[in-house]
């Protein structure tokens, strides 16, 4: 099984060199990497795709924790005031 990078970047090269591929991947991301992939996704799990341009960035955060700094820092025993 392809490590999520791997699925990462075959879908990148893919849309690089196929302009169609890449207007599917756009219009519709689910179907067409699991077209692409055989993957399934579950359901209720969205994917976005964005295209980047010499005037636009895209920024992908990573989800929130669930526990505050506060808590963390109480877990942890150490010293978090230096976060």
């Amino acid at each position: 099984m392809q490590s999520e990078a791997e699925v990462k970047a075959h879908i990148a090269m893919k849309a690089a060199e196929d302009d169609d591929f890449r207007a599917r991947l756009v219009a519709d991301p689910r179907a067409t990497l699991e077209a692409e992939t055989g993957l399934r996704l579950p359901a209720g799990y969205r994917l976005h795709v964005h295209e980047e341009s010499g005037t636009d960035a895209h920024m992908v955060l990573p989800p929130k924790p669930e526990l505050s700094r506060d808590q963390l820092g109480r877990i942890a025993g150490g010293n978090y005031e230096t976060w």
